[in-house]
């Protein structure tokens, strides 16, 4: 390699050291602090303890704005991966003019701020007639994972080939055991992988959310903000440690599933 190549692959490899470092410092001191013995924010803790992770059996509000928001994320994951699949089917399969504005506009949630979103779900179940909390967020949720599903779907089924269908058929198979057995195993990694963002991004979402819940439905993101208004102490850390391991377990667990899966193929 030349002098040149060398320069530029370290300057690259510092690049990507210092990306890292800056994504994961803010979790490593939210981790760090969640351990910690004050009841302030302190980096390095005075001592190491427990208490906080201890404290969060007896948290007011916790485990119900938790149960909300799994049972909010599961809901609208398995309702977006049956009405994303059916749409990137469509625009696949399909032969009519705008299949790319609908591409963009089913896509569209992720490419607005949330609040503009937000408010414009909000004045629209409004204008629908659409009061009630809980249905509201269900809906909304729906509309924000929809994204993740149909762009993941959609980039599997443009590498896949209609004509093992059409092969199956010509071997027996009906068109719908057809699909089961040749397209529906073909398409799980982008189910794995679209369930587990859109589960994640559910969980996780704030800025839509904040518009359909009251005082007896939150998510758990809601839940925080409130705790961090009313007392700010390590418990919120403890809280946040909690949904980083999720967000691990969730990637763990995926990539376990496609590597089993890709086994079995094998």
């Amino acid at each position: 390699m030349t002098p040149i190549e060398h320069a530029a692959r370290a300057i690259m490899w510092i690049a990507a050291l210092f990306t890292v470092v800056f994504l994961m410092t803010p979790l490593v001191v939210t981790v760090a602090v969640s351990f910690g013995s004050s009841s302030v924010f302190t980096l390095p803790p005075p001592d190491w303890s427990t208490r906080w992770y201890e404290r969060l059996a007896n948290t007011r509000g916790l485990w119900p704005s938790l149960l909300t928001s799994l049972q909010v994320a599961a809901f609208s994951t398995a309702v977006a991966m049956v009405l994303g699949t059916l749409c990137a089917i469509a625009l696949v399969r399909g032969r009519f003019p705008g299949r790319e504005a609908i591409a963009t506009f089913l896509i569209s949630p992720l490419m607005l701020p949330g609040l503009v979103v937000g408010i414009a779900m909000l004045q629209g179940f409004k204008a629908a007639g659409l009061r009630e909390a809980y249905s509201s967020l269900l809906i909304a949720h729906v509309i924000i994972t929809l994204p993740y599903i149909v762009r993941t779907v959609l980039a599997a089924l443009s590498l896949f080939d209609f004509s093992l269908i059409d092969a199956a058929r010509t071997l027996g198979c009906s068109y719908p055991m057809a699909i089961t057995r040749v397209l529906v195993p073909a398409l799980g990694p982008a189910f794995l992988t679209s369930g587990m963002f859109a589960f994640l991004a559910s969980m996780d979402n704030y800025p839509i959310s904040i518009f359909f819940t009251d005082a007896w439905t939150k998510t758990l993101p809601i839940q925080m903000l409130q705790f961090v208004e009313e007392n700010p102490d390590p418990t919120i850390a403890a809280i946040s440690t909690g949904l980083v391991l999720l967000a691990i377990l969730a990637l763990i667990a995926g990539d376990r599933l496609v590597g089993l899966r890709k086994l079995a193929d094998f």
